[in-house]
C-alpha cells in the first residue's frame, strides 16, 4: 500500500460486523421489543452466544466488555442469571432450534467448571439442538488446565479459540499479557488429546512496540502450532471508550504505514504457510468449513466475525450480549450488576437496540456481501428489495472516489473490490452507510 493511499484512508471506519452498526443502537428499543421479536425464531435454527464478561486479570489492549473478577460468589451469581435468562428465552419461544453455541468473553472459563456445566445442562434441557452443529469456546491458554479441558469435552465443546495476540516479550509487557509459546502449545496439546481437535488462534497486529520483525517471528511460531484457523485483527486503540488502553503509550504504537505493511505481512506469511484468506481478517486450512463456505459463496458475517451459519439469527445471553433477530438488534445491559438485577426480576435485560427498516436490509446485504465475497450484483440486490437501482445509486456519492483510487471496479450493475482495495474493504462498505459521517471517534482506524 503506497504512502498516498495510507494517508488518504488512515481514518476511523466501522468494522461492519453488522449493519447498521452498534453505534446506531438507541434506548427506544429494549425488553418489550426483545420479547416481541423473539417468537419470530420459532421453528428456525439460531446461534446462541453466551458472554462471560470476566477475566482473571485484564489485558490493556482489550476493548471488550470485561472486568477482572475472581470472587466465587460473584461468578456463581452471574451463572444463576444466565440460567434465568435461558429460561426466559425458552419460555418466550419454546420452539426455538439451536445450531451453534458460542461461549465468548472475557474468558468463559473464569466462570468456573461447575458453573459452566450448570449453564450447559440448562441449554441442553431447554433448547432443541441441531445435530452436527458446533459448540465453541474462547480460551486463555494461561488458564487452560486439565480440569477445564475435561469440562469442555464433557459439555460438547468441539472448537476452541485461543487468544495469543503476540509472542514477543516486549509487546506482551506493553499490553500486560505474558504468555509464552510453550504455554500455548501445552494448552493446544491438552485440547487435542481430549478430542477437541478444531483449534483457532487469535493474533493482533498494530500493538505497542510491535515491529515487522517481531510480528514475523510471532507468525512463524503460530504457524508451527498448526491451528485450523487464524483470526488476525488490527489493534483498535480506542482509549476514549476503554480506560485501560490509556495505560498504553500512544508513542509506542506503529505508524499507519507500518500497520499497512503488517497487514500485508500477515497475509503473505499465512498464505505461504498453507492457509486460505477468508474475507478481510480470517485464514483457514483449505479443507476447513470456513474456507469452503467462502469458496462456494456461503460465508456470513456476524458480531462474532465470519461464520458458516445458514441462518444469521443470534440469541445473545449475558451482559452486553447482542441478539441479531429478524426484526432488528437488541443488546443487554453491559454492566454485569445491572444485567443480573434485571434478569433476576424476571425481565429481559435488553437496554438498547435498533429496528431494521427496508433500507437497512438492502444496505446490510450489500455490506455483508462486500465483506464476505468482495463483490456484489447491485442490480440483483435492488430488484429483490424492490428499490430502483438508479435512485439508490444516486445517493452513493463517495463511490466514484473509491473507483478513482483503484479500490473498486464497476462492471455494469456489479461492483468488485480490487486486490488493491481488499485491505480497505471497510471503506467500500462505508460508501453505502449513511451513518458513517456522524461516528468519527466511535470506531478504530481503518488501517
Amino acid at each position: 500500500m503506497d504512502a498516498k493511499t495510507v494517508a488518504s484512508y488512515d481514518r476511523p471506519v466501522p468494522r461492519y460486523t453488522s449493519y447498521p452498526t452498534a453505534a446506531q443502537f438507541h434506548g427506544a428499543v429494549g425488553p418489550v421489543q426483545h420479547r416481541t421479536w423473539l417468537p419470530d425464531l420459532a421453528r428456525t435454527c439460531s446461534t446462541v452466544y453466551l458472554h462471560v464478561p470476566f477475566c482473571a486479570r485484564l489485558c490493556w489492549y482489550c476493548a471488550c466488555h470485561t472486568s477482572a473478577v475472581n470472587r466465587p460468589e460473584s461468578l456463581a451469581s452471574y451463572a444463576r442469571a444466565l440460567l434465568k435468562e435461558i429460561d426466559l428465552v425458552a419460555d418466550t419461544v419454546p420452539e426455538l432450534m439451536v445450531g451453534s453455541v458460542q461461549w465468548g468473553g472475557g474468558t468463559p472459563s473464569q466462570l468456573g467448571t461447575a458453573n459452566i456445566v450448570d449453564v450447559a445442562k440448562r441449554l441442553a434441557a431447554r433448547f432443541d439442538r441441531r445435530c452436527g452443529s458446533e459448540t465453541s469456546m474462547e480460551v486463555d491458554p494461561r488458564f487452560c488446565d486439565d480440569a477445564l479441558v475435561t469440562t469442555m469435552r464433557d459439555i460438547g465443546i468441539d472448537r476452541a479459540s485461543l487468544g495469543v495476540q503476540d509472542f514477543d516479550i516486549d509487546v506482551q509487557q506493553a499490553i500486560n499479557r505474558l504468555q509464552s509459546v510453550d504455554d500455548t502449545a501445552t494448552a493446544i496439546s491438552r485440547l487435542r488429546t481430549a478430542g477437541i481437535a478444531r483449534i483457532n488462534l487469535d493474533l493482533v497486529y498494530g500493538l505497542p512496540r510491535q515491529t515487522l520483525e517481531t510480528l514475523a517471528r510471532t507468525l512463524d511460531a503460530a504457524i508451527e502450532l498448526a491451528p485450523d484457523r487464524f483470526a488476525v485483527f488490527a489493534y483498535a486503540h480506542v482509549p476514549w471508550m476503554k480506560a485501560r488502553q490509556r495505560l498504553i503509550d500512544p508513542a509506542s504504537l506503529p505508524t499507519a504505514g507500518d500497520r499497512a505493511a503488517m497487514a500485508n505481512l500477515v497475509a503473505q506469511r499465512l498464505v505461504d504457510g498453507g492457509y486460505v484468506q477468508v474475507g478481510l481478517d480470517h485464514y483457514a486450512r483449505p479443507t476447513d468449513s470456513l474456507a469452503t463456505a467462502a469458496q462456494h459463496g456461503r460465508l456470513r458475517r456476524s458480531f462474532q466475525g465470519y461464520v458458516v451459519e445458514d441462518q444469521p439469527a443470534v440469541v445473545g445471553l449475558g451482559a452486553s450480549a447482542i441478539s441479531s433477530l429478524p426484526r432488528g438488534y437488541t443488546q443487554n445491559a453491559p454492566d454485569p450488576a445491572r444485567y443480573r438485577t434485571l434478569v433476576e426480576a424476571g425481565c429481559f435485560a435488553s437496554v438498547r437496540g435498533l429496528e431494521l427498516t427496508a433500507a437497512d436490509r438492502l444496505r446490510g446485504e450489500i455490506i455483508e456481501r462486500l465483506m464476505c465475497t468482495f463483490s456484489i450484483d447491485l442490480g440483483d440486490v435492488c430488484r429483490r428489495h424492490e428499490i430502483p437501482l438508479g435512485s439508490f445509486m444516486d445517493g452513493i456519492t463517495t463511490l466514484p472516489a473509491l473507483v478513482e483510487d483503484g479500490l473498486v471496479r464497476r462492471d455494469g450493475e456489479s461492483l468488485h473490490v480490487t486486490a488493491r482495495g481488499r485491505p480497505l474493504v471497510r471503506f467500500v462498505c462505508a460508501a453505502f452507510d449513511p451513518h458513517v459521517a456522524y461516528v468519527d471517534g466511535r470506531h478504530s482506524r481503518g488501517i
